[in-house]
């Protein structure tokens, strides 16, 4: 059966450790949002650069 609901999280400061968004990934999250109107864009990329390389280390699109 095909899985239709989806899981969106938002990062911040509690959940921008790499192991916790590995857990976040690993217990069903589909989407990873980023709040631009708090933190920097060094801050977003440097989340955004962690998302992506644990999402490539566990093999999720």
């Amino acid at each position: 059966m095909l899985k239709k609901t989806k899981i969106v999280a938002t990062v911040g400061p509690a959940s921008e450790k790499e192991e916790i968004l590995r857990q976040m990934i690993i217990n069903g999250v589909n989407v990873f949002r980023l709040n631009f109107s708090h933190g920097t864009h060094e801050y977003h990329k440097k989340n955004l650069d962690t998302i992506r390389r644990v999402a490539k280390e566990l093999h999720t699109r």
